[in-house]
């Protein structure tokens, strides 16, 4: 076959129509099959774009004009929205998010787990969708001689400097724009990624949904922190919520937020939260997720495929802090978790203590070599179910799960292509998908966090 050529040039201006959405919420147009990706293009409408990247396949462009507007169209609340890279679809009305999000799961269930019958279940939304997120990590710099704090630009490690953000919690917005003020008010550097100089990176902070307590956490590069009783002093004062001050050291020359070393400067290392009726102390490095009203939500989808009535043996690979497991263990006979973070482990049995829950069990290693020893020592799980980080599960734990032959899986992921790839791993050796369901745990961005059940044939 001849080689085609892309039927746009770089910098060329051309109409176009929107006639989908791809994965990120951005526009897809179409040029004799050619497809042009277009951030903020929504289906239906027409804009004159500019070309601003040509491949082989596929091109991207740059919205200059619309012709005219989507009903599914609205006016960001943020004013930086289109600027900054936290939020994708603020434009889009939540109705409309909601129903990309459902696409997305049964675009990924067709093309990559090829399995286009599988069920897949309007997503789970908010009545609020704004102001949910209990957690804030926000990058600390300086411009013009003045300390700022904001979210970065979008592919970029420009700090755009903001007050407030929608999506987070006021007290969080509150508390960070006040620390900003004293690190000015103190002349204390803000680190400079270029120059590898500065004190203070970033500003993390926990808020507990139910208890309302907060957890400030200052990383800095350096051990030393200038004025640090003037410092702490200033900070308690900002908010009654602040339940402790925890020190983060990160000296690396790297993009990861946190390093490994934290120590407490005042008050608690852990905040409390609850989740239903189950209590969670969540340290500065805890796993912890970001929305507690749709973590409720998510939790009760999984305890239902789980479909327990007080017999069974679970398995909750990848544990975390326990959060699953410990509500898996309200309803089983005995629940055995494995997560490779020490720590999380130590916090996991810490939580079954704290909550009495004496049925599970937390182990530490990798979850694809310590369930073959289980399944060697003649354990024999009814139920697994794992939630993987974003790369989805290791080949070796898929094989694990196989091996030991559950009657159910019950398979949380926060990212639907490799849940979708791991689905059809699972289908092949034996276990079939019955349904999905998607929840929105990041609304205003294009994730989504789905709950699926399979079940052996």
């Amino acid at each position: 076959m001849g080689k085609t050529s892309a039927p746009v040039k770089k910098n060329e201006y051309i109409d176009l129509t929107f006639s989908d959405l791809t994965h990120e919420g951005e526009g897809v147009g179409k040029l004799d099959g050619y497809p042009i990706f277009v951030p903020y293009g929504l289906p239906g409408e027409s804009a004159k774009v500019k070309v601003i990247k040509v491949k082989k396949n596929l091109a991207f462009g740059k919205l200059i004009e619309r012709y005219d507007t989507s009903e599914h169209r609205i006016e960001p609340p943020c004013d930086v929205f289109y600027k900054c890279g936290g939020c994708q679809i603020q434009h889009m009305t939540y109705e409309r998010q909601l129903t990309m999000k459902q696409n997305q799961v049964q675009d990924v269930m067709k093309k990559i787990a090829q399995m286009p019958d599988v069920p897949v279940h309007p997503t789970i939304g908010m009545n609020e969708p704004w102001n949910y997120r209990n957690k804030v990590q926000i990058p600390v710099g300086e411009r013009d001689g003045k300390v700022i704090t904001g979210f970065y630009q979008k592919r970029t490690h420009n700090i755009i400097d903001m007050d407030t953000c929608p999506v987070q919690n006021d007290a969080n917005d509150e508390v960070v724009r006040g620390i900003r003020d004293i690190i000015d008010e103190l002349n204390i550097q803000p680190y400079n990624e270029e120059t590898h100089e500065g004190v203070i990176r970033h500003i993390v902070l926990r808020t507990g949904q139910h208890t309302n307590e907060m957890m400030v956490v200052i990383v800095t590069k350096t051990k030393d922190l200038p004025k640090q009783k003037e410092f702490i002093e200033k900070i308690k004062a900002l908010h009654p919520s602040i339940k402790g001050i925890i020190q983060n050291i990160n000296a690396d020359k790297t993009n990861v937020i946190m390093g490994d070393k934290s120590h407490s400067l005042w008050g608690n290392d852990v905040i409390i939260d609850r989740i239903h009726d189950l209590e969670f102390a969540i340290s500065a490095h805890s796993f912890y997720q970001v929305n507690p009203e749709q973590t409720e939500k998510l939790y009760d989808q999984a305890l239902k495929y789980a479909q327990l009535s007080g017999k069974e043996t679970v398995i909750d690979a990848y544990c975390g802090i326990g959060t699953i497991s410990l509500f898996l263990a309200q309803h089983a006979k005995q629940v055995y978790g494995v997560e490779v973070v020490p720590q999380a482990v130590d916090d996991a049995k810490a939580n079954a203590k704290r909550n009495h829950i004496d049925n599970a069990d937390f182990f530490v290693g990798e979850a694809e070599k310590v369930m073959p020893w289980w399944k060697a020592q003649g354990l024999n799980p009814d139920v697994i179910v794992v939630d993987p980080p974003r790369k989805g599960c290791d080949e070796k734990l898929l094989q694990a799960m196989i091996d030991m032959e559950p009657v159910r899986i019950v398979y949380v992921s926060c990212n639907p292509s490799t849940l979708a790839r791991d689905l059809r791993i699972l289908a092949d050796s034996g276990y079939e998908t019955q349904e999905i369901q998607p929840v929105d745990m990041f609304p205003q961005s294009s994730h989504v966090e789905c709950c699926a059940l399979l079940q052996k044939k």
